[in-house]
């Protein structure tokens, strides 16, 4: 089997060491190796993204857009081969991972309208004979870092607004989902990217993250994973003097009121909860439900719950794909013992049957917003249902966590929907609609220990990728 290698300064490198991408449903199976880089490949990629940048800002908007429009036309048109690819390693659906290949595609293509669109300003001075003119600027070298969970997507809605503004780019994917970022570098060399534009460094975070955060070159880190690693590498660029963007976790409610439509509720909870095996820091894991409706609320989603079809990935019917890892599952699976401990009433939850990293969707019934297992975002399928007396004790229980990326409502009223919608302390709201699933062209990004820095996607991207500049002329 052949090592897929490194990209850097448009060569493609061996690494120190190989490491093996195995298939969550059937652990046996090598998808694919990768190497894996040392503290010197990653310098060595900073230097090439160092030299390459200021040619790939000087180019003109037409040209920069070319490169992004022709990666997502590729990225589209191989949609259906790199889902597969995704299912395989991420463990994700089929129809959900060909699902976000072709978000990828589309990202590149709207943030190659985004180059032509960067917008600057001229403005009289309050002195006579000065102009003054405001413009944006790329930062320089940028730093990405990205999760195994969306592992296309969001290397390229990092990715994308990055070279959009002129930007160089080091990119080091998650170590259990290399190949997406891989084929993503395959892509942008295809589609005519100048070499040393976009460099592909994979390895280990305490490594090549480490190395990537620390070195000086580097000009911005945008990272999306843990809280806690998100906080250190704050501190190191905070120490740096560098741009930071960060997206962590997620305790996100779903608050179902009495005067819900139940169909609407329980397919919006499911989704949310157990969809991509709950593995989305969007995904509803604490359900507050109101008690004139909870009884017959939780009938219902346990009845569907109980349906959902877990299993391999490539097959049609299956509905809920693996867990990532055997760590990640006995985290899970931890979890749902804990919540057992605490006094819920644990439905299902349990390690599947087949040899892969398989985990039944868990419901922790007659839970607290005191207990752990609300509060710990754990990043499996596992959700609490909370029991609220009205919305005003709803509102306060969603709040109530360290976290304020998404949240929900289902109601039918108006009035609760618009509150809600203004008092939720999360940077997205959804009424009526999972807390989980989003679109590329609007702002995506949370509060409190979810996210720091400006927003990832739409138009507000370009704001962390560029650094603002005002110029003073004197017109005499």
């Amino acid at each position: 089997m052949d090592v897929n290698k490194m990209l850097i300064g448009g060569a493609w490198r061996q690494g120190q060491s190989v490491t093996e991408n195995r298939n969550p449903a059937r652990p046996d199976e090598v998808i694919g190796l990768y190497a894996q880089g040392s503290v010197e490949d990653l310098a060595d990629a900073v230097a090439a993204a160092k030299a390459a940048q200021p040619a790939w800002a000087a180019a003109t908007p037409q040209a920069r857009a070319d490169v992004l429009d022709r990666a997502g036309a590729i990225i589209l048109a191989r949609a259906p081969e790199i889902g597969r690819l995704l299912a395989r390693e991420e463990g994700k659906t089929l129809a959900e991972a060909v699902g976000e290949a072709t978000r990828a595609g589309h990202i590149f293509r709207f943030f190659a309208g985004e180059v032509l669109r960067l917008a600057g300003e001229k403005l009289d001075s309050v002195r006579p004979g000065v102009e003054c003119e405001v413009t944006r600027e790329p930062v320089g070298v940028t730093g990405l870092i990205t999760p195994w969970n969306f592992p296309i997507a969001i290397p390229a809605w990092k990715t994308a607004p990055a070279l959009a503004a002129g930007n160089a780019v080091v990119l080091k994917p998650a170590d259990l989902t290399p190949a997406c970022a891989h084929v993503m570098a395959e892509i942008l060399v295809e589609a005519g990217l100048p070499e040393g534009v976009f460099n592909l460094v994979m390895g280990s975070g305490r490594v090549i993250g480490e190395a990537l955060v620390t070195h000086p070159d580097v000009h911005a880190i945008s990272f999306t994973g843990s809280e806690p690693v998100g906080r250190g590498i704050a501190a190191q660029c905070a120490a740096g003097m560098k741009k930071v963007q960060l997206e962590m976790g997620g305790k996100n409610p779903m608050v179902v009121l009495d005067d819900a439509d139940l169909d609407v509720a329980v397919g919006a909870c499911l989704n949310g909860a157990f969809f991509s095996t709950g593995q989305r820091c969007t995904a509803s894991s604490r359900l507050i439900v109101q008690d004139g409706i909870h009884d017959a609320f939780v009938e219902k989603l346990e009845t569907a719950r109980a349906a959902l079809i877990v299993g391999d990935p490539l097959d049609e019917a299956t509905q809920v794909g693996p867990v990532v890892s055997e760590r990640q599952l006995q985290g899970n699976l931890s979890y749902v013992d804990l919540a057992r401990e605490e006094g819920c009433e644990v439905l299902g939850g349990q390690r599947g049957n087949a040899a892969g990293w398989f985990q039944n969707p868990a419901l922790f019934l007659n839970a607290t917003n005191a207990m752990r297992s609300s509060r710990e975002e754990i990043f499996g399928p596992c959700a609490s249902v909370i029991k609220v007396g009205d919305f005003d004790e709803a509102l306060s229980v969603a709040n109530d966590t360290a976290f304020g990326l998404s949240s929900g409502i289902c109601t039918t009223s108006l009035k609760h929907a618009t509150a809600f919608r203004r008092r939720s302390a999360a940077g997205m709201v959804m009424v009526n609609l999972p807390t989980a699933g989003v679109d590329y062209h609007v702002p995506f990004g949370g509060r409190k220990g979810s996210s720091l820095g400006q927003r990832e996607q739409g138009p507000m991207a370009m704001e962390f990728y560029t650094s603002v500049k005002t110029s003073y002329i004197f017109a005499g």
